[in-house]
């Protein structure tokens, strides 16, 4: 919500030109008018007045044009989220970094700056009291309050107090002194912190555009604490309304940083609602509220927890749920949900991910602790780059898919089940929006050196690291790969420069390179075999983020080795086994199994890897390079899995928690590596252990059943056997192909 402050008058503003340069508003001479004027509208930042920009692209499409290219097919399920085409000739926005401007200017006078964010529809802002009565006093929280009354016998004024001490818990307190604090704190902490921080401004252009014209909803990825807070930064940068943001009730603990972070738009949810339904009523209409009625754009993470791995989280519906529902019972006539990307070339949290996935609890969120981590200023972290996606219309997402009508039927304050039809739409939406995303993410040179350096342990020749890194930006470009390599570098300082941030990582020695596990000799051999691994999921979190990009095609070579033919049918049966089994470890749009398989055949056959007909697919002379290298990027996660379901068929229990598989799949891993029986130490992550369980619940080997006090699993042996016989190729895969291939 904008801050409660007096309105400056002026015109709308407009960044200055360079000399010799189009505007950036022009689009194109083919453009209408209407179109021109749209992409026409800039932005006034702080240092606009100081420095300008000019427009490095051309023709713009308009909004909507831009949403109904990003909105699936109009059948029960959308359309793949890359096109052949986009794959070929997609072209991003170029970054400006805003931290350049912070190093020569005063961090004060940005702090004080006359901040007037343009807001939706020109509504005056609304004080948070304000919305927390109107909350409070709406038709679906009585009515809820009713019902709960009635239930339990109580007294409706109690039930009310008990939701208004939910509000109080819950709601945002957004005050203009705090957010002035933020924005002097942070440009302090950020330019200490970070080389660059880089934003596509054509895409806060759009997102301009898109607050004035309906509710928004920020939907960014999560890698770190520093996505939400470097949100709100770029936001105020830009003179644009802050966003409200859902975050986690642990933030509360925090003395004094919990209020401030309220009083900077935060608002409070609980980890599990269980079968609350009072604080369901509350929070779903709060969020609701605030998004109706336009009075900031709402921000959460579709992944629902900050990613360890680096690797997208499968999406999390209910919130995504929350905010579509004012759509369809036509109480907002549009809703644009923003995909946004934050990579980081060094994550700050980098070191406590590998902890964590090797067992060690996460420290609790406290004040203490964040006072503790200020030695992380002495640090350097490279750059964050941040793109704004193209604004999607739920309007453009829903026509012709969902029929609205029977929300016409009852009365809007009743709560109702979504359908079916809405719950896969949901779904739909919120894999669509992960995967633009994705598409979206920064790859850097130290991105591709830890994919190497991966598949060359112990210790990898410097010079050779620097052809295997060259030779793989190709690759990762001909994928469709966002690569960012830094200006005027050539490949050997470019390397060296991710040597030397990442250096807690890996170091050169003698002319090789070598993962930096110093005192790895020394201790007991767990001991040895815990340090290695620490060093191995730190450098495994950035060759993942290269796994987004070559899933598919990868997919497809690992099929091809595991098949005992070239048929194209029994190799394509091997890859939706495979899609299948990771469906967990990565994101896939549901439902176009075939459709993905056909990508990954086109990627690697646009390399000249394989050759295709109608009924074979087989790997050219050139290829085996190719699809070596592939296969055994991918090789942790099929070896990881392997030893998952192998301690399941053995060692596990009949029933189990979950608490107490990731003990014993972790001890039964750490012996194999103590005694030399696998190099596997990925399979130590406990985020692999729980996607290999996810995944064989799906695939019916495991029950899971819901206890009083969680969840508990029972294995059918035989079918766990089944599926690791699958994995080592000893028996074939059979399923039926859904469509000709």
């Amino acid at each position: 919500m904008a801050p409660p402050i007096a309105r400056c008058p002026r015109p709308p503003p407009r960044l200055p030109q360079r000399a010799g340069q189009p505007s950036r508003g022009g689009a194109g001479r083919w453009a209408p008018r209407e179109v021109a004027a749209a992409a026409g509208r800039t932005l006034r930042r702080g240092r606009a007045a100081e420095r300008g920009s000019g427009r490095r692209g051309g023709a713009r499409r308009t909004m909507a044009a831009a949403t109904a290219a990003a909105a699936p097919g109009r059948g029960r399920r959308g359309a793949p989220m890359y096109s052949q085409k986009e794959l070929t000739s997609k072209k991003r926005d170029e970054f400006e970094d805003i931290l350049e401007e912070r190093r020569l200017s005063s961090d004060l006078r940005y702090a004080m700056k006359c901040y007037t964010p343009v807001i939706y529809k020109g509504l005056s802002p609304c004080k948070p009291n304000a919305i927390k009565s109107a909350v409070l006093h709406s038709e679906q929280v009585q009515y809820v309050i009713k019902q709960l009354a009635k239930e339990m016998g109580e007294s409706p004024d109690i039930i009310q107090e008990e939701a208004m001490e939910i509000l109080d818990e819950m709601g945002h307190n957004m005050q203009l002194g705090a957010v002035r604090f933020f924005a002097f704190t942070l440009s302090k902490i950020f330019k200490q912190l970070f080389q660059r921080v880089c934003v596509n401004e054509e895409g806060m252009q759009r997102l301009q555009h898109a607050i004035q014209e309906h509710p928004v909803v920020l939907l960014p990825s999560h890698r770190s604490y520093v996505d939400f807070l470097m949100l709100s930064y770029l936001l105020y940068t830009y003179d644009l309304a802050l966003p409200v943001i859902a975050a986690g009730i642990d933030f509360l603990g925090m003395k004094i940083v919990g209020e401030l972070l309220r009083r900077a738009g935060a608002f409070f949810m609980r980890r599990s609602f269980g079968g609350n339904r009072l604080y369901w009523a509350v929070f779903a209409e709060y969020v609701k509220m605030m998004l109706r009625n336009g009075y900031a754009p709402v921000e959460f993470f579709l992944e629902g927890t900050r990613s360890r791995t680096a690797k997208t989280l499968t999406p999390k519906f209910g919130l995504l749920s929350i905010v579509m529902e004012p759509f369809f019972k036509r109480e907002v006539f549009d809703t644009y949900l923003v995909p946004i990307s934050i990579s980081y070339e060094r994550i700050l949290e980098e070191s406590l991910y590998a902890y964590e996935l090797l067992g060690v609890p996460k420290p609790k969120e406290s004040t203490s602790g964040l006072l503790k981590a200020r030695r992380i200023l002495s640090d350097n972290f490279g750059t964050i780059h941040i793109y704004i996606g193209q604004p999607v219309s739920l309007r453009t997402l829903a026509s012709g898919r969902i029929n609205r009508c029977p929300y016409n039927l009852v009365p809007r304050h009743l709560p109702q089940k979504p359908s079916e039809d809405i719950q896969e739409f949901v779904s739909d939406v919120a894999y669509k929006m992960e995967l633009l995303q994705i598409e979206n993410m920064v790859l850097n040179p130290w991105v591709l050196v830890a994919a190497v350096l991966l598949q060359n342990l112990p210790a990898m020749d410097f010079e050779l690291l620097i052809e295997k890194t060259l030779w793989l930006k190709g690759l990762t470009q001909t994928f469709g790969g966002f690569i960012e390599w830094p200006d005027n570098l050539c490949a050997k300082k470019a390397v060296m420069s991710g040597l030397t941030l990442h250096s807690n990582i890996a170091r050169l020695v003698n002319g090789h390179v070598v993962l930096n596990d110093k005192g790895v000799e020394d201790g007991t051999v767990g001991e040895i075999v815990f340090k290695h691994a620490l060093a191995i999921l730190m450098c495994a979190t950035y060759r993942n983020q290269l796994l987004n990009v070559f899933v598919r095609p990868s997919l497809v070579a690992v099929a091809l080795q595991m098949t005992r033919s070239f048929r194209r049918e029994e190799v394509y049966n091997y890859f939706s086994f495979l899609r299948d089994v990771f469906s967990d470890e990565f994101i896939f749009f549901p439902g176009i199994s075939l459709k993905d398989f056909e990508e990954g055949c086109f990627l690697l056959t646009k390399c000249d890897a394989i050759q295709t007909n109608q009924q074979e697919i087989y790997p050219t002379n050139k290829g085996s390079v190719i699809v070596s290298f592939l296969s055994t990027m991918f090789r942790p996660f099929v070896e990881g899995y392997q030893l998952i379901f192998r301690y399941l068929s053995k060692e596990a229990k009949e029933a189990f928690t979950e608490k107490q598989f990731i003990p014993g799949v972790r001890n039964f891993v750490f012996q194999l590596l103590e005694k030399g029986n696998t190099q596997c130490y990925e399979a130590l992550s406990s985020d692999m252990q729980k996607n290999a369980l996810a995944a064989l619940v799906q695939l019916g080997a495991v029950k899971k059943k819901k206890m009083s006090n969680g969840f508990t699993y029972n294995v059918n042996q035989e079918a766990v056997n089944k599926i690791l016989d699958m994995f080592d190729a000893r028996i074939p895969v059979q399923k039926p192909v859904a469509a000709r291939l």
